[in-house]
């Protein structure tokens, strides 16, 4: 695992160390003192910040033909390697109803490409001509924001209702389902899950790590997904979305194109993908900070708050992760308290097909103490 590897370096970057060694040298070379605002020394001075900033470009050069630290342009490269490549921004979809006032004897068309918005400067546009037939008062058709990305996400039925292009006799326009799928460029975190894991597509699925790969292959918004098989034959892979929201029913049909391909499923295996199981549990937390600690207790209660958080959302970014409260009190002392008394959660252990979800989160101060 990549978690695992140990840190490496491949020059000291240390610019105190680098301006040390600098003026060493010259004063073991010319056998002359250098002092402090001698001309000399500061010209030196100079030279070594700039052999630091070298240093740390080569560092930072070298570290970007290995995985665990290439970002962006430099990840994608890598990623090539091994044929796996960023997944671009998906604009989001919905289905529009255009309607008349009252049936007419001829069709009513709908071209493609007639553009609705909720009003925000966003705007959808039908994916085909659609027509409300003779007799009849509308007709429902598939939309896509012109806007690829997350933007596009979560208008409840009835918010786009705007008509930016208007056709004749139709009188009012509006969204039937909420609009989803829409996803920004994947991170490098996800893609550099999938080129670690990409070994694993060049045999059929039936190894774990296969099924892995192309239910992450799915969409940029899958943070992590569990291969589970209860019974021979049968495999069940679980979705985790980002935030560790549960995948939506689009999400999960997407999984199943991916995993069932022909090609990439053994004739025997059933497979399926759902959604994980959701373990709630509540967060009851006090702390206490030491007296010796007062004049920065404000910013030590910040700090806890931003530590309570960041362990909620950690306990939800990855399927068959305990509800390990040992992990919560370490993040609060390390955001500076005294000590923690966790009331809830009490340890629970999940298996692959849960994940942790938070209910009530309730965090008080103890107050000061002494020690």
């Amino acid at each position: 695992m990549l978690a695992n590897l140990p840190e490496i370096q491949f020059v000291d970057t240390d610019a105190s160390k680098v301006e040390r060694d600098v003026i060493t040298t010259y004063e073991s070379i010319s056998g002359k003192k250098l002092y402090p605002g001698d001309p000399v020394r500061l010209f030196l001075e100079g030279l070594a910040y700039l052999i630091a900033q070298q240093r740390f470009v080569i560092d930072y050069s070298a570290k970007q033909n290995l995985l665990a630290y290439a970002e962006d342009e430099y990840l994608d490269h890598l990623g090539i390697l091994t044929d796996t490549e960023r997944l671009p921004a998906r604009a989001a979809q919905t289905t529009m109803r255009f309607s008349i006032g009252e049936a007419r004897e001829s069709a009513v068309l709908i071209p493609k490409g007639t553009r609705v918005t909720p009003g925000d400067q966003l705007y959808f546009a039908t994916d085909e001509a659609a027509e409300i037939p003779a007799g009849d008062t509308s007709v429902t058709v598939s939309a896509t924001c012109r806007q690829a990305g997350a933007a596009g996400n979560g208008y409840i039925s009835g918010q786009i209702d705007k008509m930016v292009d208007p056709v004749e006799h139709v009188t009012t326009v509006a969204n039937t389902t909420l609009s989803l799928g829409g996803a920004d460029q994947e991170s490098d975190d996800n893609l550099r899950q999938r080129i670690q894991l990409a070994p694993e597509k060049y045999s059929s699925a039936g190894p774990d790590l296969g099924y892995r790969y192309w239910a992450l292959e799915a969409h940029q918004d899958i943070i992590d997904a569990s291969v589970l098989s209860p019974s021979p034959g049968v495999v069940e892979v679980y979705i985790l979305m980002q935030g560790g929201a549960p995948p939506s029913s689009e999400i999960l049909d997407a999984v199943y194109a991916e995993i069932s391909a022909e090609k990439r499923r053994p004739l025997s295996d059933q497979v399926g993908a759902h959604a994980p199981q959701q373990v709630n549990y509540d967060l009851d937390l006090t702390y206490f900070i030491s007296t010796a600690d007062s004049t920065r207790a404000a910013s030590i209660q910040d700090a806890v708050q931003k530590a309570v958080g960041s362990y909620v959302l950690w306990q939800k970014s990855e399927l068959g992760r305990d509800i390990n409260p040992s992990e919560l009190i370490r993040r609060v002392q390390e955001a500076g308290a005294k000590r923690a008394e966790v009331a809830a959660p009490s340890f629970t252990a999940l298996d692959l097909s849960q994940v942790a979800a938070e209910n009530e989160v309730d965090i008080n101060f103890g107050g000061l103490e002494d020690g």
